[in-house]
């Protein structure tokens, strides 16, 4: 997928990727998130980080990679 931009669309709180071919990928923050064990701090970084690299959010939660992130993120509050 030859990805031209992802943003975070504020009015349906998901990230909207645009490819090259003219698709539009939509991905719902609130469904990508259902079910993973977040702490307060490890869910304001998730927000944080869908906001600020939208890109990234996408590919990590199409990778499946969102909890091991959550994992990491807040064993680093330990310290």
């Amino acid at each position: 997928m030859n990805v031209i931009y992802a943003e975070y669309n504020i009015h349906h709180n998901s990230i909207d990727v645009a490819t090259k071919a003219g698709y539009l990928l939509r991905i719902d923050c609130g469904k990508a998130e259902e079910g993973l064990k977040t702490t307060p701090g490890s869910e304001c970084a998730l927000n944080a980080f869908a906001i600020d690299e939208p890109l990234e959010y996408a590919k990590m939660y199409l990778d499946g990679n969102m909890q091991m992130w959550i994992d990491a993120e807040d064993s680093l509050d330990v310290f």
